[in-house]
């Protein structure tokens, strides 16, 4: 019976063997990018995400102070609260603008590109 099991079990599990070589720079059209990605890369997106995700927070906080304004119903603390709200909002998004300002000019006057060629998008006519 155990040599029944053996037989079943040498056809059915294969052995495992380790790879021989790991290739680290994949090839094709679908990774060329890849290859090009370094740290300052790296760091200068993050820099932009975090700076686009604080600065959309901060609008929302905005529209959400606006719309507990506007649900207020005259109560002076709820106005009060709300009008609180809207200033933060935007204090937070003038230092935001800043550090953005700040940054820009960093690249400016030593050369560093700290936010990766990230521009400020218009409309086009």
């Amino acid at each position: 019976m155990t040599n029944i099991i053996t037989a079943l079990s040498s056809l059915i599990v294969h052995p495992a063997f380790a790879q021989g070589k790991v290739v680290l720079n994949p090839s094709g059209s679908d990774f060329t990018s890849l290859t090009n990605l370094t740290v300052a890369g790296i760091v200068s997106g993050a820099i932009s995400l975090a700076m686009l995700a604080v600065a959309l927070i901060f609008f929302f906080i905005l529209i959400a102070g606006g719309l507990r304004w506007v649900m207020s119903e005259g109560d002076q603390k709820a106005v009060e609260a709300a009008r609180n709200q809207i200033t933060n909002a935007l204090i937070g998004l003038a230092i935001v603008f800043a550090a953005f300002a700040i940054m820009k000019l960093i690249g400016i006057v030593f050369g560093i590109d700290l936010l990766g060629g990230f521009t400020i998008p218009t409309f086009n006519k």
